[in-house]
This record gives C-alpha cells, structure tokens and sequence, in this order.
C-alpha cells in the first residue's frame, strides 16, 4: 500500500499549524505523526531566526525528546500562566471538531494542555474525519492500575468490548503517568457527552479520549490542499 499521499498530506497540515506560531509565543506540542511536522517546522523557523523565544510545553516525554533534539526550548508549565496555542493531532474528528484522542498514549497530558490553550490547533489528514467518534477507532481510556479488573468491568458495562494495550513485548503499556490504557470499542457513538460523563464519574479512570468542545482550529490535508476550519468552543472546557 503506498502511504505517500497521506504522509504528504500530514506533512502540508502540520506546516501549516507552524506557520501560525509567532515569536515569543508559549506553545503546547501535541503527540503523533502529523503534529511532529509542525514541530520540525517550528524548529527550522527557530534555526532561520525567523522565529525567535518561543517555549514549549510538550505533551508526553517523547516529544520533549524530539523538541530538544530539535533544539526547542522546554518550559515548566507550572511557570507559565496560560499557553497560547497548542498543535495536536487527532485519531478522529467529527463534523462539530469534536475528537477521539490517545493512540499514542499521551490523551491525559494533550487534554490537560489543550484545557490550558487559548488555541487548539487540530491537524490531519482527511482521512481522520468521521460522521460519528468511534466509526473506526478505539477509545482509549487511562486507568489507575488499582483495581484494574472492576474498571474493565465497568467499561465492559458500558457497552465496551474492552483490549488492553501492551507493548511490543507483551507487557501492559504505561503512561507517562504509570496508568495503562484500555482501547475501547464502542461503535458509532451517537451522543459522546454521555459516554464522556460516565467515565468521568468513575473513580479509576484518570481520563480518556474524547475531546469535547476543545477545538479552536481545525487544519484538514487533502489532495486540494490544506482547509483551515474554525470551530466554536464553549466556554465550559472540562470534557
């Protein structure tokens, strides 16, 4: 299968979103394989002088990697007031700009971050847009590894047909945080904020991967090019 097109097209979108950066900006930098082109432009533009005293709050210690390596500044995020503008990625987007997040595992800190932004800058490929969250992916949930086996039976109550992650040598995948993470499938989830209520009422569950209403800006890549659609956010930022 050749993936040349959609890895152009994260590419254009992630390009993009850098392109909205300015100097002196603070910056979220979100997880996965369309926001770290953002990043790499971000970095270039730091190296041309094109951009100067930009600081970054990266979203899981990977990207903190990439960012240094990139020679991005890092700031404490308890030592900045807010965040101007975050790039993230996202597995699926609905027609409201309403997400499913976490494949790459950091769903707890992008949303603590994306809570923290004046901007949400959401970039994909158009491949990534759905009727409905939950058409085709997952929802990843972060649970506390206490009590492990009611949480799955929670969520299995909720309807879901419940896989946790591991990783390549079979152990349970860990967060930053130390939790794991349950994949959850749901299907088709006609009314998210419902589904999003009953997890966060669950004790255990330290967060999962629906983002409701956090979305200022929405970069789309497709073979016509790059779409930049602005979405209405509510001002009640907790989903």
């Amino acid at each position: 299968m050749n993936n040349e097109p959609q890895t152009l097209q994260k590419k254009e979108a992630g390009e993009a979103a850098a392109r909205l950066v300015e100097s002196g900006m603070v910056i979220g930098l979100g997880h996965g394989s369309t926001a770290i082109w953002a990043l790499r432009l971000i970095a270039e533009r730091l190296q041309q002088g094109v951009l100067r005293d930009i600081r970054a709050v990266p979203c899981s210690s990977q990207v903190a990697q990439d960012a240094r390596q990139a020679g991005i500044a890092l700031t404490d995020f308890n030592d900045i007031p807010a965040i101007d503008l975050t790039i993230d990625g996202a597995d699926e987007v609905d027609p409201h700009g309403n997400l499913i997040k976490g494949a790459g595992g950091a769903l707890l800190r992008e949303k603590i971050v994306a809570q923290a932004s004046s901007r949400e800058i959401i970039v994909v490929d158009g491949a990534k847009l759905v009727r409905q969250l939950g058409a085709r992916c997952r929802l990843p949930v972060e649970i506390v590894p206490f009590g492990l086996a009611s949480q799955l039976r929670y969520l299995e109550g909720l309807g879901a047909e419940v896989l946790l992650r591991r990783t390549a040598g079979g152990g349970l995948f860990r967060t930053d945080q130390g939790n794991v993470l349950a994949d959850c499938r749901f299907g088709p989830l006609a009314e998210p904020e419902r589904l999003a209520e009953a997890l966060q009422q669950r004790a255990g569950l330290a967060g999962h991967g629906l983002f409701l209403g956090l979305v200022t800006d929405l970069l789309v890549a497709d073979g016509g090019g790059v779409h930049h659609h602005k979405v209405r956010r509510p001002q009640d930022k907790q989903s």
